[in-house]
């Protein structure tokens, strides 16, 4: 007798037994997936050495590009005129094979110049939505604190959600998309300081120091030679890192374990940048997933499956730089926001 579809088996009958997956097989599917996140963590590793050859000296300001791609995060560089911002933004989008697009913030542009808008065409008689530049998956923001707070904000919702809205119709943006902004210190004339609701919005805030003097040097040697930033592949820039292997760093990075006493010590971070006496604003719960999130993608390129106290306060002040605001009297004593991070990292007991 035969079973049909639907009838009860026969149960004097013995029972097939379930297929047995082999343990070789499970080993062997493991040791490949372990092989491609060596190979993806060791890509953008491989994104310091190809941004080197554009840029001198600022390794650890790539790093966190790099980890602002992992986090999906945004990121604001502040540093004088003439410090590379803008070329190591390139250097990294073309290091990485993205799509990328620059805006030059300027006070006459308009909102609709960053996202797009309807186009009416004569030949149909309707009007057609023209992409803005925002469409890319690098955008590079340059001197965004020269344009007004009006144009500012158009990038609020792109930064946010990921989608612009025209006419009230949502329009998505392609992923990965991250606004890399660059902006000169707020003292210098001409510009818009960006609102708190804004800077909320970067993941991290990285300070471009002028060279040293070492440095500098090889930046005069390398024009001496014929270096033209305006041609990074005549400078021998070669994407060494893919969308796929971003997509697996991401992947990875999810999975770094967060114990939580490491969880309780950004808790205990944040809060006291609330009750300092040298700031008027402190940290929101915002500012605590941020400084998580970048420490667990820091932990991955670490070669580490789990989140240490020491990625905390590596990733501290980047995280948390721009989402505090210091009192007037503060200022006017010298006194700098890395300052009080560093006197706050020093004070808060760190777990063992």
């Amino acid at each position: 007798m035969t079973d049909t579809p639907g009838s009860s088996p026969d149960p004097t009958q013995p029972r097939p037994e379930p297929p047995q997956v082999a343990a070789e097989t499970l080993h062997a599917h493991d040791h490949t997936h372990e092989h491609q996140e060596n190979d993806a963590r060791s890509a953008l590793l491989a994104l310091r050495e190809e941004v080197g050859k554009a840029v001198v000296g600022q390794d650890s300001v790539v790093t966190g590009l790099v980890i602002a791609l992992l986090c999906r995060g945004h990121v604001l560089l502040e540093g004088v005129p003439g410090t590379a911002k803008t070329l190591m933004i390139r250097a990294l989008a073309t290091a990485l094979d993205l799509d990328s697009t620059r805006i030059q913030f300027t006070p006459d542009l308009m909102p609709g110049d960053v996202t797009g808008s309807l186009v009416y065409d004569s030949r149909s008689a309707e009007f057609s939505f023209k992409p803005g530049p925002v469409f890319t998956n690098l955008l590079i923001a340059d001197e965004i604190n020269r344009t007004p707070p009006k144009t500012q904000a158009s990038l609020l919702e792109a930064m946010e959600e990921r989608q612009v809205t025209v006419e009230g119709r949502p329009r998505p943006l392609p992923d990965p998309f991250v606004v890399a902004a660059t902006q000169n210190p707020v003292e210098y004339e001409g510009t818009y300081p960006l609102p708190e609701a804004q800077l909320d919005r970067f993941l991290l805030k990285l300070t471009v120091d002028l060279p040293s003097r070492d440095d500098e040097f090889r930046v005069l040697q390398r024009h001496l030679g014929g270096f033209d930033p305006r041609d990074l592949s005549g400078a021998g820039l070669r994407p060494v890192a893919t969308a796929a292997d971003l997509a697996m760093a991401r992947e990875r990075v999810s999975e770094v374990t967060v114990a939580p006493e490491v969880a309780a010590y950004v808790v205990d971070l944040v809060r006291a940048t609330r009750t300092s006496p040298s700031l008027r604003l402190g940290v929101s719960p915002r500012g605590a997933v941020a400084l998580i999130t970048a420490a667990r993608a820091w932990a991955w390129l670490s070669g580490r499956d789990y989140v240490s106290p020491d990625d905390v306060k590596a990733l501290a002040r980047p995280a948390l730089r721009h989402r505090v605001s210091l009192r007037p009297e503060a200022e006017l004593e010298g006194v700098t926001t890395d300052a009080v991070l560093e006197g706050i990292l020093a004070t808060v007991a760190t777990p063992r």
